[in-house]
């Protein structure tokens, strides 16, 4: 009896030990599945990819193309600018007067060397291949650097005059299509008369006519729907813009005279020019900012509606529907205007400058 009660307390024993050991590791396990408490920092979160882009421009034209020069290269966050190319379209004193006012919005930017601005094409797309040397033409070193930037990354190409320096591009190295996108401000699509398009209606009906990805940023004089329809009232620029952007270090003399240390006095001052033209009764007295709008829906994309159509033409200043036609293209309309024009005061209110072009 003594023997089995002495056998029975030395297995009791090792239980009660055995038991402890498995609710050590269990515990140990449950542990080791307990949530790890967090801390004050946060997962960081990657920077999205900026927009890589070439900017074509008649930068003398009117007054939407200065706008739309201060807009990207005041975007920096958005926007990574491998360069600006003009061309000259009938207003503007010529190809070198749309350099010169390219150069003076740069400056008043304080980014005049901050990446290349090349010229391009001053004669239409017709007069410039008649006798066609791909060694010697119209237009060589703009459309030569869109041939050779776009060969070292894929870089989106934001036309907002004619599109004569594409259609050369395309004429010279038609593998041009293969390695960038357009994205063009023109057209009163489906009604006739658009002054881009008309410039040259020849260099647009060739880049309709290729296989390059194609966005066409409708303008739709006088319809809600179009470019046009994104305006702003001289009272409002004489009211928000003075003082506004970065302070040049080299002041600029504008186009119209004067001497401008920032762009949103030189702003105040192309709205008061572009209105010589009108009486001081007129009751518009609004200008629509059409080329910055072409940028803005590149920086999101919800600001306007689009559409894939198959690719018309232009026959005698008449739009000519294609619906066989395989080759299609991306129509843009319907922007939203108050999203667009207060991203626009506030980018210039508060600049973030481009990098510098290596």
């Amino acid at each position: 009896m003594i023997q089995t009660l002495s056998i029975l307390m030395k297995f009791t024993k090792s239980a009660i030990l055995s038991l402890t050991f498995l609710w050590i590791v269990a515990a140990c396990k449950e542990e080791k599945k307990a949530p790890v408490q967090t801390t004050s920092e946060t997962t960081e979160v990657p920077t999205p990819a900026k927009i890589k882009l070439i900017f074509d421009t008649d930068a003398n034209n009117e007054l939407d193309d200065q706008h739309a020069l201060a807009y990207m290269l005041l975007n920096g966050n958005i926007f990574d600018v491998r360069g600006i190319t003009v061309n000259a379209t009938r207003n503007g004193e010529g190809i070198q007067g749309h350099y010169d006012e390219a150069e003076r919005v740069m400056q008043l930017c304080n980014l005049k060397n901050a990446t290349p601005l090349l010229k391009g094409a001053n004669g239409n797309f017709k007069e410039i291949v008649e006798n066609f040397d791909p060694t010697n033409y119209d237009g060589q070193e703009g459309v030569d650097f869109l041939l050779e930037e776009t060969k070292k990354d894929t870089v989106v190409v934001v036309a907002v005059g004619k599109l004569t320096n594409i259609a050369l591009a395309l004429k010279k190295d038609p593998s041009f299509a293969k390695r960038t996108k357009i994205v063009w401000l023109g057209s009163n699509y489906p009604e006739p008369g658009e002054y881009n398009q008309d410039n040259d209606t020849i260099a647009m009906n060739y880049v309709l006519n290729s296989d390059i990805p194609f966005e066409m940023v409708t303008v739709r004089y006088g319809k809600p729907s179009g470019t046009d329809a994104v305006a702003v009232t001289r009272a409002e620029i004489n009211e928000r813009m003075p003082g506004l952007g970065p302070t040049a270090s080299e002041p600029i003399t504008g186009r119209h005279g004067g001497t401008f240390h920032t762009f949103g006095d030189y702003s105040v001052n192309l709205f008061a020019h572009i209105f010589d033209h009108l009486s001081d009764d007129n009751p518009k007295k609004s200008r629509p900012l059409f080329d910055m709008v072409a940028l803005a829906v590149l920086k999101d994309a919800s600001w306007g509606e689009t559409s894939s159509i198959p690719a018309p033409i232009l026959i005698d200043n008449q739009w000519v529907e294609r619906p066989g036609n395989p080759r299609e293209i991306m129509l843009w309309e319907n922007f939203a205007k108050e999203p667009i024009l207060d991203d626009f005061f506030e980018t210039i209110k508060n600049p973030i400058a481009i990098e510098i072009s290596k």
